[in-house]
């Protein structure tokens, strides 16, 4: 059958869950048969997140080709085991870029460049570029931000006329808020009908309506919303709270929502979905009693979605282990030497995020230092595995002074260094080490044991590196390096194997940690912290 194109938009507010139905509207589909792919379009100008605070845009999520993408691409491939790629994530300043080489190449012919048709154009063929592959039944597009915004109005354009060109084998799904006022005790379908006004304003019919609010809206509500926005009564659907994410698709299967995209794409029937695996996690979720209490160490512990690829592969891991993970956020910049075992001694288990910069570094040194020396399970991820070698080196080696080059230029050993090719490196955005890349994990080591395998790939996102001179010495001194690349040598894994579960990677193995596919380094490390957990009691 022919490619279908379904747009996802949201009115009202930002932050609605436009990834979240998007997923879920793919995860419903990928589990009756069809081939399914989901793009972002950000409206933002930066090339890529990759120079975004985490506080103005949550985590950075990386791709297996190396693109520094928005955090929606963590939730698509969470629910879809789908790898995504750049071409699932689109920002203006990469439409404005690609016109604009355009030009200066000559390829407009001396034409004045302008937003309709040279932009839209250009927005179009990056939204039919995946179909155009032949690989996909359906491509689910989600416009970033909300109907109203300037920065959208191309998108909108250049999807109003994709409608227009494709005719049935696209549709409208447009997200939008219900809020319930709790001194009226009301809820309110104004905000909505303002938003799909504006939406059509701009020549956007939305084919369906998904209502996100807090309490169940009423069947005379739903149709009067369903009037109003000239949609089909039973394509009006709510989206309530619910404990997490990950029952929405079946809330969403509930109100049909997959069955009406089928039906109005003109789609070839399939089977109802297959949900047994999803419904399993589900069930483990939902009966798991025991906790395990995890500390997350990091400077950004304040904002919800800064470490969302870890907090969710946690989850996902104690999940299958049987086990509810309670994540205690300890924010490295408050640690100190004197209420670091208050904070540190009822957790089963700490993981040392990842990062930049100096800010909250003591701090992290502090967490590993009482976690080593009362062998409790350790995990650091990137600058969180580079903190675990200098302070080995500071406080077993007796390096002392020793750091990275990225926090003292000057330090005396250098045990962490910024990479040969990264020296003359002047650009910050996308010129890091980044995407997937081949590990060889040494026989006999516990990541080994944990992956099942001696090679792997996991993606990557960092310019530091430990540095090779000191390799010997951290192995003779008990921090031995057990994963390499191939072919560079660069070591991406050291481990303590005289302790219960001491592991750093210079990887991201949160990337590729998804609802039906744990990833194994995280299943190893929490399955360590309930074994610590139950030798403490």
């Amino acid at each position: 059958m022919d490619t279908k194109y379904i747009f996802v938009t949201g009115g009202v507010v930002s932050s609605l869950g436009k990834g979240i139905i998007s997923s879920s509207l793919a995860r419903l589909l990928l589990s009756r048969g069809y081939r399914v792919t989901i793009q972002k379009f950000d409206p933002y100008i930066n090339i890529d997140p990759g120079t975004l605070n985490p506080y103005e845009h949550g985590e950075c999520y990386v791709t297996a080709d190396g693109h520094e993408a928005d955090l929606d691409l963590g939730h698509y491939e969470r629910f879809t085991n789908i790898r995504t790629s750049r071409a699932n994530n689109v920002t203006t300043g990469r439409i404005y870029q690609s016109v604009i080489d355009k030009e200066r190449r000559g390829d407009y012919l001396g034409k004045t460049v302008q937003i309709i048709p040279h932009i839209t154009d250009e927005i179009k063929r990056n939204v039919k570029m995946l179909g155009n592959t032949g690989s996909y039944d359906f491509v689910i597009t989600e416009i970033g931000g909300t109907v109203g915004d300037i920065e959208s109005t191309p998108f909108l354009e250049a999807v109003r006329q994709l409608k227009w060109e494709l005719g049935r084998d696209a549709l409208f799904i447009h997200l939008t808020y219900v809020p319930y006022l709790h001194a009226a005790k009301e809820l309110k379908t104004k905000p909505t009908q303002h938003s799909v006004k504006l939406l059509q304003s701009v020549g956007i019919q939305p084919d369906i309506l998904v209502l996100r609010t807090e309490k169940e809206i009423p069947a005379g509500m739903l149709r009067k919303v369903a009037q109003f926005c000239n949609v089909a009564p039973e394509a009006v659907i709510q989206s309530i709270d619910l404990p997490t994410i990950y029952q929405v698709p079946l809330m969403m299967h509930e109100q049909h929502l997959d069955d009406i995209v089928i039906r109005l794409t003109g789609a070839d029937a399939t089977p109802e979905p297959d949900l047994t695996r999803w419904n399993e996690f589900l069930h483990k979720l939902a009966v798991s009693e025991k906790v395990v209490n995890i500390g997350l160490v990091g400077k950004y512990v304040e904002l919800q979605d800064a470490y969302k690829s870890i907090t969710e592969s946690l989850m996902q891991a104690a999940t299958y282990l049987d086990h509810k993970v309670n994540i205690v956020y300890i924010h490295s910049e408050k640690l100190t030497e004197e209420d670091v075992e208050a904070k540190l001694a009822p957790m089963d288990g700490i993981v040392i995020a990842p990062g930049f910069g100096q800010r909250g570094i003591e701090g992290k040194f502090i967490a590993l230092k009482w976690a080593r020396e009362h062998d409790m399970p350790t995990f650091g991820i990137c600058l969180g595995m580079q903190c675990m070698v200098i302070e080995y080196a500071r406080n077993v080696l007796g390096l002392t002074g020793a750091n990275s080059t990225e926090m003292d230029p000057l330090t005396p050993h250098n045990v962490i260094d910024l990479m040969e090719e990264q020296k003359q490196i002047s650009n910050l955005g996308g010129t890091m080490r980044l995407g997937a890349y081949k590990c060889a994990l040494r026989p006999g080591s516990r990541v080994a044991e944990a992956y099942g395998k001696t090679e792997i790939e996991e993606r990557h996102r960092h310019r530091f590196e430990f540095n090779e001179d000191y390799r010997e010495q951290f192995e003779q001194g008990g921090m031995k390096c057990v994963g390499e690349n191939p072919g560079t040598r660069l070591v991406e894994v050291v481990e303590i194997p005289e302790k219960r579960w001491f592991i750093g990677t210079q990887y991201h193995p949160e990337y590729q940690s998804t609802v039906l596919e744990p990833n194994p380094i995280f299943m190893s490390f929490v399955k360590a912290a309930i074994e610590y957990s139950d030798d403490k009691k």
